[in-house]
């Protein structure tokens, strides 16, 4: 009832007078549903009359009246493609906003982006929909939750946000079982169930900050991230621990799109011969090192050398794994 309360106002502001069978037609219901709305309306202090004969109707008085100049036609756009994105996340509950500010401001929202968080064999999206349940109906989650090195273990969470960083989908939550925030790689969590246990979200002051950093190459550096090596420490103290490298590398022209997807512009340098080099500053694990290893032979590591050495160490350890089998 208050949602069609709300539309009726709507309407008369955007429309001034219409007759009660045009509103009970839009709002499915009898005209006499629409005149006990009016009066329902007038007792809660909103202005709106009726008028009979030629012309008549319901309208507002001129006093009431809501100046659509406040918003402007570029602040309308906005506010409407913001709630068309909000769709996007799986808030369809926004729709029937939506189209009571569309009808309002007289504007078609504009659908300027859309989110698919399936994979493509479309398995995960029955995934991502319960993580969004668990998140909106504050709703304890349990799963087993797969570690760097492979190792598993049981969680169980307060789930606060979907985060998307780098490619790749994180789930912010308190985690009851560390007692402590994290941040848990989506690819990871399997076995996932949403219990009936409501829990009240924890105030943000009360809660350690997730201390977000990206390299070059868009590594997590946070020690937030569960199942990753401890990373307490701050940036600058990880490269005054000698942790971050200043990394230069060869890359073959034919892998243009992969050298523009990964690196920044002003990191990439384009050589007289057409091929690449890059130099990224980033800090040093098995992920910059799988990367670096991705491109095959149409890449090499000028420098430094203690990465080479890395490099050409893992090469060798894979060869001899070829020669095992």
């Amino acid at each position: 009832m208050l949602n069609r309360l709300l539309g009726m106002i709507y309407i008369l502001m955007n429309r001034g007078t219409v007759t009660a069978t045009e509103l009970a037609e839009r709002f499915e219901v009898s005209v006499r549903t629409v005149y006990r709305d009016v009066e329902t309306l007038s007792m809660a202090g909103i202005p709106v009359y009726t008028r009979k004969g030629k012309n008549g109707g319901i309208s507002l008085t001129e006093q009431f009246v809501l100046d659509k100049m406040l918003v402007t036609k570029e602040e309308q756009t906005r506010i409407l493609s913001a709630l068309e994105s909000l769709k996007e996340t799986g808030a369809f509950k926004e729709e029937e906003i939506l189209l009571k500010l569309g009808d309002f401001f007289r504007t078609k929202p504009l659908n300027w982006v859309s989110i698919d968080f399936s994979d493509w064999s479309g398995r995960r999206a029955e995934l991502y929909e319960q993580l969004r349940e668990s998140i909106l109906s504050h709703k304890v989650l349990i799963f087993d939750y797969y570690g760097q090195y492979g190792g598993m273990s049981h969680r169980e969470a307060e789930p606060l946000q979907l985060l998307f960083k780098e490619y790749t989908w994180y789930l912010r939550a308190f985690c009851r079982t560390r007692q402590e925030m994290r941040l848990f790689k989506v690819l990871r969590m399997k076995r996932v169930q949403m219990l009936e246990e409501g829990f009240i979200p924890r105030k943000e002051e009360d809660l350690p900050a997730v201390n977000l950093c990206s390299s070059s190459v868009g590594q997590m550096e946070a020690m937030t991230l569960e199942g990753e090596p401890e990373r307490g420490a701050s940036y600058s103290q990880q490269e005054a621990a000698g942790s971050i490298s200043d990394i230069v590398m060869w890359i073959h022209q034919k892998e243009a799109y992969r050298v523009y997807d990964r690196f920044e512009e002003e990191e990439i340098t384009v050589l007289s011969d057409g091929h690449f080099q890059v130099h990224m500053r980033c800090r040093l694990d098995d992920w910059v090192y799988g990367m670096i290893l991705s491109f095959g032979p149409s890449a090499k590591v000028l420098a430094p050398e203690n990465v080479r050495e890395e490099i050409k160490r893992r090469i060798c350890a894979m060869e001899k794994m070829y020669e095992i089998f």
